[in-house]
């Protein structure tokens, strides 16, 4: 019951009261006692909300050819049933990094118009101030303002003043790491300025049950926030923003176990063999090639057998966390499932990023401290006293078959899996190739709730969404998402790209140059290896004059400013 019906039933029931002042006293009493529950209880109900539910699932740092619907060869039932009832996106655009990306995501606009121009810096300057800005209202604030109940639990990474968390921007129940990453079984910080990582709960701070291993306890938090309000009428937009597969690579061994001996013959060969078993799962065409390889990758004949056998570790522990992650998701709709709520409920599953290929260990800036919280040991590896990732070698394995990983704006750090299931999704076990980004959510979300993107949030202006909704493709009215006008553009750390049609100019180097922007037809060069900017000057003058412009509205600096 809303508000307004509220009113005009209490108002019936107290002339109801006054007409039958003459009944005997204990009556009245009764009677006034009913009233005063009516007016300031809230109303309940047992019967199906009609609009869905929305479950978002993010996976931190998996490769595109990881899942098992996408040609993988990681055990991830959970998610190829979603894919096989839903619709399986093989261009689906994100940023290149992790903040930026959920800046993106929860905005529906540009990292730099969100405030997240660069990742865990901050300054005064427009676009780069470190947090979500006032210049966005974010998916659980409008969705919130509808009538949804808001749940988060994993990793925040917009901030980490009272003002930037997200029990202040929406969220209704929350338990987040405000950093970028965390030790999956205790507290210990990975960087200097956070020797203990920081957990909030509900705007406050906690700290991390010991033991509890990152994805199971998220797990469970987003079942019991879901829990909280069930059954109360209201819809739920429930974000789990899983860190797994994320450097540290820590996982129980009965789930690494399973992949021992598996990778064995080197990321070489699996990155060969990943390219072909996209094929046959139709996500790329069959004329498909593997890109450059990435420069300094060592072969794997000229490693030693120890470097080897650790080498093969790091995949065995990484194929694990997936595991285990495809397990935890299958928690989460198994619990839907047993509420009644599965079939009304919207899901997404989305990658962040492009895989991982960053070794802090090794890093001259993050290492020191890392050496002195934890080791790297073959014996240890998957502990919680480890720290392993499993770097560019296996990175361009999980890349494949774009250039790159993580951290470029070339195809490998930005092209990721995205999975959605639901009511109203037409052509199950599909596969959409149209260009779409992560801006394209937001609006899907608030057309689901039947609600508009405000103009303004809190006294200030907004900026309107970027996006368009998803929902008439999926729902088989429209099959075109965006048109061949339609322009999209990147820009972090000086890695920056801009996309228009099927054309890609894009720029990988550091400190960033003009003149180094490059070219690429990418509808028919997934793998980047054609630069076309000399043959075609007029279509390198066209996609440059879009790049400007997305430089200026977006107020992009080069260099990027220095943190304050």
């Amino acid at each position: 019951m809303n508000n307004q019906s509220k009113i005009i039933k209490c108002t019936f029931l107290a002339d109801q009261f006054i007409q039958i002042l003459s009944l005997s006293s204990r009556f009245i009493l009764l009677l006034g006692l009913t009233i005063a529950i009516a007016c300031t209880q809230p109303a309940k109900t047992n019967k199906p909300h009609s609009r869905p539910n929305i479950l978002l699932l993010v996976a931190d740092d998996l490769g595109y050819a990881d899942l098992g619907c996408y040609g993988g060869d990681i055990n991830t039932p959970t998610i190829d049933k979603l894919a096989e009832e839903g619709i399986r996106f093989s261009r689906f655009h994100t940023s290149p990094l992790c903040a930026p990306t959920r800046a993106m995501l929860l905005s529906g606009n540009d990292n730099h118009i969100a405030g997240m121009g660069r990742q865990s810096r901050r300054t005064t300057e427009f676009g780069y101030e470190g947090h979500i800005s006032n210049r966005v209202a974010i998916i659980p604030e409008v969705l919130k303002a509808a009538g949804y109940h808001t749940y988060i639990a994993g990793k925040w990474h917009l901030g980490k003043d009272p003002d930037s968390d997200p029990h202040a921007r929406g969220f209704e129940r929350s338990f987040v790491n405000l950093r970028g990453g965390g030790n999956h079984y205790n507290g210990k910080g990975l960087f200097k300025e956070d020797p203990m990582t920081p957990y909030t709960e509900d705007g406050v701070k906690t700290t991390w049950t010991k033991g509890a291993y990152s994805t199971n306890f998220y797990t469970d938090k987003l079942i019991e926030y879901i829990d909280s309000n069930h059954k109360d009428g209201h819809p739920f937009f429930a974000f789990a923003a899983y860190t797994s597969p994320h450097w540290p690579l820590q996982v129980d061994s009965s789930y690494w176990m399973k992949y021992k001996g598996r990778y064995n013959a080197g990321y070489e060969i699996l990155r060969k063999k990943r390219l072909e078993s996209l094929k046959r799962v139709g996500m790329i065409p069959d004329d498909a090639v593997l890109p450059t390889l990435y420069p300094g990758v060592k072969p794997w004949n000229s490693l030693s057998s120890e470097e080897q056998k650790k080498e093969s570790r790091k995949m065995e522990l990484y194929a694990g966390m997936v595991d285990n992650l495809d397990m935890n998701i299958g928690r989460i709709l198994k619990h839907l499932k047993d509420i009644g709520e599965y079939e009304n409920t919207f899901i997404v599953f989305i990658a962040d990023n492009g895989a991982a290929a960053e070794d802090f260990f090794y890093d001259k800036e993050y290492g020191p401290f890392l050496h002195t919280q934890f080791n790297d040991d073959y014996n240890h590896m998957g502990d919680p006293s480890s720290f392993i990732s499993y770097g560019p070698p296996w990175a361009e394995a999980g890349s494949s078959p774009f250039r790159y990983f993580k951290g470029y704006t070339t195809e490998g750090g930005i092209n990721t899996p995205m999975i959605i299931h639901g009511p109203g999704v037409k052509g199950w076990g599909a596969i959409d190739d149209q260009f779409v980004t992560l801006m394209d959510l937001a609006p899907t979300f608030y057309e689901l709730a039947e609600t508009d993107y405000p103009d303004s949030l809190n006294g200030h202006p907004v900026y309107p969404l970027r996006g368009s909704s998803l929902l008439p493709m999926l729902s088989g009215k429209d099959q075109r998402i965006h048109s061949n006008e339609y322009v999209f553009g990147l820009e972090h750390g000086e890695r920056t790209m801009v996309r228009k049609g099927e054309w890609k100019l894009v720029s990988s180097h550091r400190p960033f140059d003009s003149s180094e922007l490059e070219l690429y037809h990418v509808a028919i060069d997934l793998a980047e290896r054609h630069n076309l900017k000399e043959s075609e000057p007029e279509k390198y003058r066209e996609m440059k004059k879009e790049w400007l412009q997305f430089v200026e509205e977006m107020h992009v600096r080069f260099p990027t400013p220095k943190a304050q």
